[in-house]
């Protein structure tokens, strides 16, 4: 959800609107190459269930650039799908799904602040906001993948890293 990192991989990317999927919830289960959890959109067919995500406009040519950096064909498949913008609107993108799916590994510190960074810049309720903060998270053992993942942020405010401690920027506050 984080706009400067996915401008960092598809310049063109453009904020559009923040919308939910009904019928959906969020998971941090798709066992990723590096050996930790990113995020899914698991179908649960439970119209009580919801992610709550932002919609981007990017460039068609950098499709493939996308696709590429989010594993298209090597855990990661794509569907339409009938979102709901404000509430009621809908509206009919395209979006990732996992499919190599492994409940027992964690996502890394890093990969979940980009998710935080997002929820807060694209202003997600706080009640959402929370469950993704309650994610159990593990620190990833390649410091310089960390920092460079990171690095997006350094002139932001949006993090605070320091040391070894590290956390979302709230507001001035760092948690």
């Amino acid at each position: 959800m984080s706009k400067r990192r996915l401008q960092a991989r598809v310049p063109s990317a453009r904020f559009f609107a923040v919308a939910e999927l009904p019928g959906h919830r969020l998971r941090f289960h798709k066992a990723a190459m590096d050996g930790s959890a990113k995020c899914d959109a698991e179908e649960t067919g439970d119209p009580n269930d919801r992610v709550i995500g932002v919609i981007y406009d990017i460039a068609d040519n950098e499709k493939p650039d996308l696709d590429r950096h989010e594993a298209l064909g090597r855990g990661y498949e794509e569907k339409q799908v009938e979102l709901l913008v404000a509430g009621e609107r809908r509206l009919h993108a395209w979006m990732y799904f996992a499919t190599r799916i492994n409940d027992s590994l964690k996502p890394f510190h890093w990969y979940k602040d980009h998710v935080l960074v997002g929820a807060r810049e694209n202003g997600l309720p706080a009640d959402y906001i929370a469950l993704i903060e309650a994610v159990e998270a593990i620190e990833d053992p390649r410091r310089s993948r960390r920092e460079r993942e990171l690095g997006i942020y350094r002139d932001t405010g949006a993090l605070c890293l320091t040391g070894t401690d590290r956390g979302v920027n709230q507001g001035g506050t760092c948690q």
